[in-house]
């Protein structure tokens, strides 16, 4: 009886560590694709700014942005340099993700 309760406790920890686990990989993997939707949305608006593309820079930022399931918080622009913010729900928060880019120094 008692190896029986010692068991089902050791069988409930690690399924409990387990879910742990996997939240966090979850976590890692949602930041990582949301850091890759602020590069993109970030190239957008410098392309849109120095005329490489057609549009407004901070609508383009949004399309990108929209298209990988975030949303601009936002769009600065520095001459032909971009920063944006976008922001994305996981789970019960709100995850959020920063890129900058332009031309080369």
């Amino acid at each position: 009886m008692a190896g029986t309760v010692l068991t089902a406790g050791v069988v409930a920890c690690t399924a409990v560590f387990a879910a742990g686990l996997v939240t966090a990989g979850a976590g890692t993997v949602f930041g990582q694709r949301l850091a890759g939707v602020a590069d993109a949305a970030a190239l957008a608006a410098a392309d849109a700014a120095s005329g490489a593309v057609t549009g407004t820079p901070c609508e383009r930022a949004a399309q990108v942005a929209a298209i990988g399931g975030a949303s601009i918080a936002r769009c600065d622009l520095d001459d032909l340099v971009a920063t944006i913010v976008v922001t994305a729900p996981f789970g019960r928060l709100t995850a959020t993700a920063a890129a900058r880019a332009g031309p080369a120094p």
